[in-house]
């Protein structure tokens, strides 16, 4: 897909979790579990930037430097409320990470998402906001939220999905170039109803089971 920022991890096990995740049978505590284990394989991919300090320290042998990356330094936002499945993921590879919250509702009017909610650190322009949703679909959403970090003085920020529909895709590289996009799959398009097909459904029903 050209003239983007997404990158698609491919990996066999993201693959495979994925294909249970779609499935229409898997619900509830399973399909909570394997969102969170696919966030933390992306997560994996989607922290290769970071840049570590170095340090000294002891092996039970004798002395050594290596680098070290300050977790603290790292802010997981969630988009309200379908990116709460992905924390826990991100937060099992990087325990050391804040999470900020962002929300937000369509007017009716307009069309466009308004803040509702917003809680994240009051030093976040210093750090890596790694902002998670399940669904890239229009982009209209990710979009606004990544134009509230950047009013934030955000400078580094990563957007991480679990599936993407190419007109997002393209909505997000336009109006922020800048921020990657680490998505486990790129799916065919919207369709009439604004969902992404083949898709998964409605993320935030099936977590929540609402």
């Amino acid at each position: 897909m050209p003239d983007t920022t997404l990158t698609v991890v491919d990996h066999p096990l993201i693959e495979h979790k994925l294909s249970l995740l779609r499935d229409v049978h898997t619900a509830g505590r399973r399909f909570r579990e394997l969102v969170q284990e696919i966030s933390m394989l992306l997560a994996c991919r989607a922290t290769e930037t970071l840049k570590g300090e170095e340090v000294s320290f002891e092996t039970p042998l004798e002395a050594t430097r290596a680098r070290r990356i300050r977790e603290e330094r790292i802010v997981v936002v969630p988009v309200l409320r379908a990116g709460l499945g992905m924390v826990e993921g991100v937060l099992g590879l990087i325990p050391g990470a804040r999470v900020g919250h962002l929300g937000f509702y369509r007017n009716e009017e307009t069309l466009q998402p308004v803040r509702y909610y917003g809680n994240l650190p009051p030093d976040v322009k210093d750090c890596t906001c790694l902002l998670v949703d399940p669904m890239l679909g229009t982009g209209g959403t990710a979009v606004a939220a990544i134009g509230d970090l950047r009013e934030r003085g955000v400078r580094e920020i990563v957007f991480m999905c679990l599936v993407a529909a190419p007109e997002g895709v393209r909505h997000v590289a336009a109006a922020h170039p800048d921020v990657p996009v680490y998505a486990a799959a790129l799916d065919r398009q919207l369709n009439e109803h604004g969902y992404i097909v083949p898709g998964l459904g409605d993320a935030g029903d099936r977590l929540f089971g609402t």
